[in-house]
């Protein structure tokens, strides 16, 4: 009886090892251009789990789940085994514990399912497809797109119940996301996974032919190679070091300062050292394009995120010199704050003027008279945000500027050289 169990055992690992194996053929056949992925992560069984679960590098499958779903529907495996890919290709388990979990696994499961629909083929194709669809446009139109970060979005200002909950698992969840938690050698994944997805980037215009082409895919590689920044770092571009007063605790030795105060009263042995370098925010310019392709409400999240930055104490003085102006083809206005209280009170009634088209040069041009004028002491530079359609300055300015853009946009002129171009996601700046 053992002996019967144990041949049992042997050939379902037999079995579940083929269907993988020609689900990942399957793949590398019909989608040439994953197979930098394919070849990145290992299949191995895990008995009793009843799930298939993967962390970037190891993609651990239930043998008899896989004969189960096999046998119901044959396109399922590698349907299933797509969607792992797509998850890491588009860097879905990148800053996995900064989110609302549950929501985020949602959003992911439903992007990557639309990519893999989009793609059209024939052996990836379910029986309820048809039901997934209809899913998928009521989605799209609620949130604007199908890929992750807009889904996300949309969950989190429209929480499902928990029957529509049940509902979304039942149509998108193929494979659980435990594994996504944060490890030790994550971040070296993650930076693996880059370069994958770069590659498979690189690779789609070449490989990919009528029904293998997908513009969620594209969009969503896009997304995943760009570069991430922290607006908080970003931001510590634009200070400038100055005195502030407090004691330094690299040079000050307390053992003997105290030492005095016991001995002879109220007498130190050593005075401490009240000055030492800080570097702090303290005056620089926040320009704003009003032209009418830049949203209120975008406008007002940057100023928003941007503020809540440069109000903490440990970055910016507590009195300086900040210019915000808004400006499209002209200078429409310039607020001058000089501290945390103004900020507040600008964020809390300011207006966006003007809505015409988009000049970048009168904004220089007007900083230049400024700085002439004598209204800036020490300015470190301008933080203009923008779409990035307009006109340039031909020549570079004695300053750091940097232009903030919520999307990549190819068809977008390009950034001068001495400028600093910053792509942001909607979500760093928001949040």
């Amino acid at each position: 009886m053992s002996m019967n169990r144990y041949t049992d055992r042997e050939e379902i690992l037999s079995v579940a090892y083929e269907i993988i194996k020609n689900a990942e053929n399957g793949i590398i056949m019909n989608l040439r251009f994953f197979a930098p992925a394919v070849a990145a992560i290992r299949w191995e069984p895990r008995v009793n789990t009843a799930c298939i679960a993967c962390g970037g590098e190891v993609c651990f499958y239930d043998p008899a789940l896989v004969i189960r779903k096999f046998r119901r529907e044959p396109n399922s495996i590698i349907r299933s085994y797509l969607h792992v890919l797509l998850h890491f290709i588009f860097r879905h388990n990148y800053d996995y514990a900064s989110k609302r979990t549950e929501l985020w696994d949602l959003a992911c499961d439903i992007a990557t399912e639309n990519v893999i629909m989009e793609l059209g083929l024939y052996q990836t194709t379910l029986k309820d497809d048809p039901e997934r669809a209809v899913k998928l446009k009521t989605l799209k139109d609620r949130a604007g797109g199908l890929h992750a970060q807009a889904l996300y979005r949309l969950l989190l200002v429209e929480e499902p119940s928990e029957r529509e909950t049940e509902d979304l698992i039942r149509l998108f969840k193929r494979d659980d996301h435990y594994l996504w938690a944060p490890t030790e050698s994550l971040e070296v994944s993650l930076e693996q996974w880059k370069k994958i997805s770069e590659r498979i980037k690189a690779d789609l215009k070449s490989f990919s032919k009528g029904h293998t082409d997908s513009e969620s895919l594209r969009a969503a590689l896009e997304d995943a190679t760009k570069e991430r920044i922290d607006y908080t770092d970003f931001l510590r571009r634009f200070m400038v070091s100055e005195e502030s007063i407090r004691v330094n605790d690299e040079e000050f030795d307390y053992i003997y300062y105290t030492y005095g105060l016991s001995t002879y009263g109220n007498m130190p042995l050593i005075e401490p050292l009240e000055y030492a370098d800080a570097s702090k925010i303290k005056e620089f310019v926040i320009a704003i394009d009003t032209s009418s392709s830049c949203k209120g409400e975008l406008v007002e999240a940057f100023l928003r995120r941007t503020v809540s930055i440069i109000s903490d104490a440990e970055n910016f003085f507590n009195q300086y010199n900040v210019h915000i102006i808004q400006c499209d083809s002209e200078v429409r206005s310039d607020t001058v704050v000089h501290n945390n209280e103004e900020l507040e009170a600008f964020i809390a009634s300011a207006k966006l003027t003007g809505f015409g088209s988009t000049d970048f040069r009168p904004v220089f041009a007007y900083v230049d008279d400024l700085r002439q004028n004598g209204v800036f002491c020490n300015l470190r530079g301008i933080i203009y945000f923008t779409d990035g359609y307009g006109v340039y300055p031909a020549s570079m300015p004695e300053y750091d500027t940097a232009f903030v853009f919520l999307k990549d946009d190819s068809q977008a002129p390009e950034v001068p050289d001495w400028a600093i171009r910053i792509v942001l996601d909607e979500d760093q700046v928001s949040k």
